[in-house]
């Protein structure tokens, strides 16, 4: 399963952990630089209404506009996510539940927020990606699994999220469906599981990020046998 080893595994239901991002606290880092941008460009408006410069007023207008933007989004990114967003699947119950953030980068402005969800097994469809992009004429090449979640008795797609970017991807969703179809027997032992709560003390993002908390019903029927 590559570096993705779950979070619990039993008889009943198996706990797949997900990253929003590799590493947390670039962002954040990158943001304090933009809030000085933002400063100074701050400074140079009210320079320029002061000289009467319409031209670097409305260009550092724009630098402004562009640093509160970009400050807000690089906050919110690297501390909003939740430190880990899980998948569980309940064999008993034949159900997978998924701990899902939704946010839209375009408007770092509105609320943030987990969605939790809950699909039947047989709805479950397993899509691997891969993306090239070109930057600073070097390849950035990534790849990943997307869950794709089909309305009951048709092919027609309601909803979609990770299952995994950059790691293990088809090893991992080969390692799900034999659980859920033939239980944790069938599997080698994982490793030592690791509490998505626990973090380090230098993890500052992390520290700072939501903890995991299911909803009280959905924590109980996701983990237990009905």
């Amino acid at each position: 399963m590559g570096n993705q080893t779950p979070n619990h595994q039993d008889f009943i239901y198996l706990e797949i952990p997900r990253k929003a991002m590799t590493a947390r606290g670039i962002m954040s880092a990158l943001a304090c630089l933009f809030t000085f941008l933002t400063l100074w460009a701050l400074d140079i408006i009210f320079e320029s209404v002061t000289a009467g410069d319409m031209e670097s007023l409305w260009m550092s207008t724009g630098t402004f506009l562009v640093g509160i933007w970009t400050t807000v989004f690089a906050f919110r990114v690297d501390l909003c996510p939740p430190r880990d967003e899980p998948i569980r699947f309940n064999r008993i119950r034949e159900k997978i539940y998924a701990y899902n953030f939704k946010y839209r980068w375009w408007n770092p402005f509105e609320k943030w927020q987990v969605v939790p969800v809950s699909y039947g097994w047989s709805q479950v469809r397993a899509e691997r990606w891969s993306q090239t992009a070109s930057l600073n004429g070097g390849l950035i090449f990534k790849w990943g699994v997307m869950l794709s979640i089909v309305e009951p008795g048709t092919n027609r797609v309601i909803d979609r999220f990770h299952l995994s970017t950059m790691g293990a991807d088809e090893h991992l969703w080969a390692y799900i469906c034999t659980y859920m179809q033939q239980g944790p027997g069938a599997l080698p032992p994982p490793g030592p599981p690791k509490d998505h709560n626990d973090v380090l003390w230098c993890e500052f993002a992390l520290r700072l990020a939501p903890s995991v908390a299911w909803p009280a019903d959905m924590d109980q029927e996701s983990t237990t046998a009905p």
